[in-house]
């Protein structure tokens, strides 16, 4: 039971939370103050929130799952977990992530969080079932983690940030949708792929790559928080992580979700780990310390 509970959470998926921390640095690196407890209790309070927001659809799927033979092992459509207990989980993972948030301290937090949860409960009922507006709600769930870790040192976002971020979040968006068309799920599964195909997602993806690797080098140039001549020391890592991606998707055929690609990918990880090295280095904090 309790691991057919946490696979209903979908802890793997917490790796979205690096929406969350990416922006800290660079509002450290601006004199922003930053409490580590604060943030765990911000950043696991959006965890819980997103795995509360994925019990609710899989409720809302129960049925369409239990027909379709490649969901039908998850633990609602395979009768592991019951609708009652999932309801149970649902709801004790919303009052957690809101707890996490009210011990913060951080009202925005909660705002932040409800809107966040508003926007899934419309997802699950009726946008992920409309061309386009589904890929802006998936969107719009990356840059509220954005959002989130802004509040969380107490900083504006600025717009580089969100250009930075939104294009980021559309490339992964259309990639999760041409994920489900390589995995052969058709608008009887879920409607927006309707308005799909491998050709419109291809360039969608394209050119949403090419804008998240400008709209970076800008904001790395922009942001005036890089040591001279350290401005763009992290943007190698991230136009390879890019461009991986789109050799996977485009060369090799991986079919597989962004959140399954990232944790397969070691190049990508690396390109990660790499960018997250080099801007701290850039930003100086390895000779100033981080909180």
């Amino acid at each position: 039971m309790v691991n057919s509970l946490l696979r209903l959470a979908r802890p793997r998926h917490w790796i979205k939370g690096g929406f969350l921390v990416a922006p800290i640095p660079f509002a450290v690196a601006a004199g922003a103050h930053f409490d580590w407890r604060v943030f765990l209790e911000g950043f696991f309070g959006f965890c819980l929130l997103s795995s509360s927001a994925y019990v609710f659809n899989d409720l809302h799927d129960i049925e369409s799952d239990r027909k379709d033979p490649r969901r039908q092992d998850r633990p609602l459509a395979s009768g592991e977990v019951s609708a009652g207990v999932a309801w149970v989980e649902c709801v004790a993972l919303l009052c957690s992530a809101f707890f996490l948030f009210w011990l913060s301290g951080i009202t925005l937090l909660f705002w932040i969080g409800g809107i966040y949860a508003v926007l899934n409960v419309v997802y699950s009922l009726h946008a992920k079932h409309v061309p386009l507006l589904d890929v802006f709600f998936l969107t719009s769930g990356f840059v509220l983690r954005v959002f989130a870790g802004c509040a969380i040192v107490g900083v504006t976002a600025s717009s580089w940030l969100l250009l930075c971020s939104s294009t980021l979040a559309f490339f992964l968006s259309f990639a999760k949708r041409r994920a489900d068309l390589r995995a052969g799920f058709t608008e009887k599964d879920r409607g927006a792929l309707s308005g799909y195909n491998l050709v419109f997602l291809d360039h969608a993806m394209t050119i949403s790559a090419g804008i998240t690797i400008v709209a970076y080098a800008f904001y790395a140039q922009e942001t005036k928080l890089f040591l001279p001549r350290r401005e763009l020391v992290g943007l190698p890592f991230i136009a390879f992580a890019v461009l991986d991606y789109l050799r996977l998707a485009f060369v090799e055929g991986v079919g597989a979700s962004p959140t399954e690609v990232a944790y397969r990918s070691i190049p990508i990880r690396i390109c990660v780990v790499g960018w997250a090295i080099t801007s701290l280095w850039g930003l100086g904090l390895f000779e100033r310390g981080f909180p």
